[in-house]
This record gives C-alpha cells, sequence and structure tokens, in this order.
C-alpha cells in the first residue's frame, strides 16, 4: 500500500493521467470567499455555483457537517465540496475544523472516487483558514482514503 504522495504545486492542476478528485474543506455557513476556494474559482465556475445552491436549498438536501457534493469540473476533473468546518471564525468552541465532520466526509468521497476510479488531489485541507492541524487530518486520509487504494497526493502551494 503506497502512502500519500506530497508534491509543491498547485492542487488544482493535478499532473496525473486519470480521473482526478480535487477535495478541499468547506465551512457550514454558505461562505466561499477567502482560502483555497479562491483558486478554484479562479479556473471554474461550477464548484462555487454549486456549493452556493447547495447551501441556499439546503432545507431539502443533505448540507451540513460530513456532507460531499461532487461536481463536475471538466472531462476528467472533479470538485469535492466537504462541509468540515463550523463557521469561519475561531470562538469559544476552538477553530472552526471540525475533525470528525472531515473523516465522515472523507469516508464518503472514498466511495465517490472508487466509484469514479480517481486519484484524490488536495492541499492539506482544514488546515488553514479552518485553524485544523496536519497531524490530526494526516491519519483520516491514510485510514479512509489510502487504506482503500486510493491514490492521494497532497499539495504545498509555494
Amino acid at each position: 500500500m503506497a502512502g500519500i504522495r506530497y508534491v509543491r504545486g498547485d492542487a488544482t492542476v493535478p499532473s496525473v493521467k486519470g480521473v482526478k478528485v480535487i477535495a478541499h474543506v468547506c465551512n457550514d455557513i454558505g461562505g466561499w470567499g477567502k482560502g483555497f476556494v479562491l483558486a478554484l474559482s479562479r479556473r471554474w465556475p461550477q464548484p462555487e455555483a454549486a456549493y452556493r445552491a447547495w447551501h441556499r436549498d439546503r432545507a431539502a438536501n443533505d448540507f451540513g457537517l460530513g456532507a460531499v457534493q461532487l461536481v463536475q469540473a471538466e472531462r476528467y476533473v472533479w470538485v469535492a465540496n466537504m462541509i468540515g468546518q463550523r463557521g469561519v471564525r475561531t470562538g469559544s468552541k476552538g477553530v472552526p475544523v471540525r475533525y470528525e465532520a472531515i473523516d465522515t466526509a472523507l469516508d464518503r468521497l472514498a466511495g465517490h472516487a472508487l466509484e469514479l476510479g480517481a486519484s484524490v488531489h488536495m492541499p492539506r485541507i482544514g488546515c488553514g483558514l479552518a485553524g485544523g492541524r496536519w497531524s490530526r487530518v494526516e491519519p483520516l486520509v491514510q485510514e479512509r482514503l489510502v487504506r482503500r487504494g486510493i491514490p492521494v497526493t497532497v499539495y504545498d502551494h509555494d
């Protein structure tokens, strides 16, 4: 079993053949405008539009912590909007990241990736604006994706 592959570069430009899923963490309040999502929006309008519609119609869908929305951006590129943070600010309940929600979302993502025969590409999810620690997220990625045979590449932007 291979481990996570770490590379320097842009997670929105995975340089491998085949179907790719770009995974990232979103908040549960409908905010899209800071961090990695800006890079996504510069490349494709679909992930943001789909996320905003998903949030707007949340009374009638599964939008919430742990949910995953798969959005096709190109023929062989999908974006996984994963709800893994509560709000956007650090407050009395700590940082916005919710590790249990990321764990649930990664488990759901694995099913999609296996169905598509896709590799998964991501920044260090939950560790930017969400305030998480990679030492807590990495084992979740290992357990939910890598152990199921899904190739994972993590990108550290220059």
